[in-house]
């Protein structure tokens, strides 16, 4: 005769097994929902990156970091890159996006940059003026075809007449994260970039910089949006969209150089 006491034994191991083992899946599965990848514009790396540590403390929700020109991440958008948000230096390219029905909102401005200009060669005067100076033989800039800061710092060397005549000495960044290196490693004298580059962390104190005139160029509004994705991470997508606009993220931003609107 078979052992029933044995074999009720083995079968409720089992099932309590298999219950272990769904419950360990299901928090993988958890696990992995509660990461979101943000999209961002490199002008916004250190002030996103002190963002999400902020909200990942209050949250425990996790983030990966795709960061590059505004316009190159468009691109990878609408080429379906598993993006949960876009977090652009424009409103032009998040505006696209939901043109074209891969945002599932209208792109809001988040924050206003500023353009500064930059150097990290000792001695070497920081002025718009300087830019022509035979001593400099390269200025740095981001992209305008990619980059809103590359737009802006073109629209101020046209305001000055000096876009044809500095035209030899420029060298362009695919974002302002490529720009940036240019002016750190001193390949470039000097250079054009985001005031949250020199008050970031890494940067703060370095070099010499100053703030360019910003009605020399066109207000660089940044936008936001959700990307068109049916995943498990929407809604908390959606709540850390959400937290950029909380007085909190608008605190941080502040400490980057950004300007809210009121």
């Amino acid at each position: 005769m078979f052992n029933s006491e044995k074999i009720i034994k083995g079968f409720a191991w089992r099932c309590m097994a298999l219950i272990m083992l769904i419950c360990l899946l299901a928090g993988c599965q958890d696990n992995g929902a509660r990461k979101i990848t943000v999209a961002t514009a490199a002008n916004m790396e250190s002030a996103m990156e002190a963002m999400t540590k902020a909200y990942t403390n209050k949250t425990g929700v996790e983030f990966e970091l795709i960061v590059g020109s505004s316009g190159k991440l468009t691109a990878q958008i609408m080429e379906g890159a598993p993006y949960d948000i876009f977090v652009a230096a424009n409103m032009i390219y998040p505006e696209a996006l939901y043109r074209e029905g891969k945002a599932m909102n209208a792109p809001k401005v988040y924050a206003n940059g500023k353009l500064v200009l930059w150097s990290m060669v000792g001695n070497t005067p920081v002025s718009i003026d300087a830019l022509s100076d035979r001593a400099i033989a390269h200025i740095a800039m981001a992209n305008p075809k990619t980059a809103p800061y590359g737009v802006a710092a073109e629209e101020v060397l046209q305001h000055y007449g000096l876009k044809e005549v500095l035209g030899p000495k420029l060298v362009f960044g695919e974002s302002i994260g490529q720009t940036d290196q240019f002016i750190i490693s001193q390949a470039a004298q000097i250079g054009f970039t985001a005031l949250s580059t020199v008050l970031s962390p890494e940067m703060r104190g370095k070099g010499s910089w100053v703030i360019v005139d910003p009605s020399l160029y066109s207000k660089i509004s940044q936008g936001v949006v959700l990307v068109n994705r049916e995943e498990s991470t929407i809604q908390y997508a959606q709540d850390f969209y959400d937290f950029l606009f909380s007085l909190e993220a608008k605190e941080i931003l502040k400490e980057f150089g950004y300007l809210m609107d009121e």
